[in-house]
């Protein structure tokens, strides 16, 4: 039985819909019943379980070969990640007393990175779960190629693909959720011992400027980059109603600088999704 946490999102899907397209037994774990019953009716077993409870959890992952383990995304933390300390000490207590064979985590390009950032969340769930005493992996991925989702509606409209990565023409790792998640459950099935980190990414790099010539090829009308003032950020932020806005700053300063990046720490992987395959099934949506 292999269990996957975040089913009904992005990553947890597609590492579903892997393991069961090699027909192994998947065990869905959701919020509610009602969340889960797609996945019931695709073949997956249902444990109810919030990532707050480790005693719901405990009762999910028991009995596993392995699990999948990670945060739901926490986009505008409060000072310290108080939110991302408490769901990790639930996450690994409950990994503690059910003892799966294995965990494969889902962290993040930068998990290493020393200087404040957003991204500093998934280094602590490393860091908790180095600790457990079964084998382990991190996927490092990268950039996620669906981070474009939000800028479809505005480059038909307008023509213009508003970019917070800078400089307009320097690319970054991305990779597609579907290849993070065929990733994860290739792992799930392998044999190891100790900690694992995998980083993930495409065979290309992406920039926006690449970005933004490949929707206009989608969309079929000229789209260009078009950076977004720095100076601007904050207010922006605040504007979407973010509270906390300075970890994403930092991050998205730490992609622009360079810093966050990949360290050569574990084993790299290349997905085979490329940027216009991810592109073209946003703008169809």
């Amino acid at each position: 039985m292999y269990v996957v946490m975040g089913i009904t999102g992005q990553v947890g899907g597609a590492t579903a819909r892997a393991l069961l397209a090699a027909g192994q037994k998947v065990r869905a774990v959701v919020r509610d019943e009602a969340k889960g019953a797609a996945w019931r009716a695709a073949g997956c077993e249902i444990a109810v379980a919030d990532i707050g409870n480790p005693y719901a959890l405990r009762d999910a992952f028991s009995g596993s070969e392995a699990v999948f383990a990670m945060l739901p995304p926490l986009f505008d933390p409060a000072p310290g990640y108080p939110e991302a300390a408490a769901m990790i000490r639930s996450l690994r207590s409950a990994l503690e007393v059910a003892r799966p064979a294995k965990v494969v985590a889902l962290s993040t390009i930068g998990a290493a990175a020393q200087r404040p950032n957003l991204l500093n969340q998934l280094g602590m769930l490393e860091s908790a779960l180095r600790e457990l005493p079964m084998p382990a992996a991190f996927v490092r991925a990268a950039w996620f190629m669906e981070n474009f989702a939000w800028d479809i509606a505005a480059a038909r409209d307008t023509g213009f693909l508003h970019s917070y990565l800078q400089p307009l023409d320097r690319a970054i790792p991305m990779i597609a959720t579907a290849d993070v998640g065929s990733t994860a459950a290739a792992l799930m099935r392998e044999d190891w011992q100790g900690k694992r980190i995998v980083e993930l990414e495409a065979r290309q790099p992406v920039s926006p400027a690449l970005a933004a010539q490949t929707l206009g090829r989608i969309l079929a009308r000229d789209v260009r980059a078009q950076a977004v003032p720095r100076e601007s950020w904050q207010s922006l932020f605040v504007a979407q109603g973010m509270r906390h806005p300075l970890p994403r700053i930092q991050m998205l300063d730490g992609f622009n600088e360079g810093w966050i990046a990949f360290d050569g720490e574990g084993e790299r992987r290349h997905g085979g999704t490329t940027l216009e395959t991810v592109l073209a099934g946003l703008a169809a949506t």
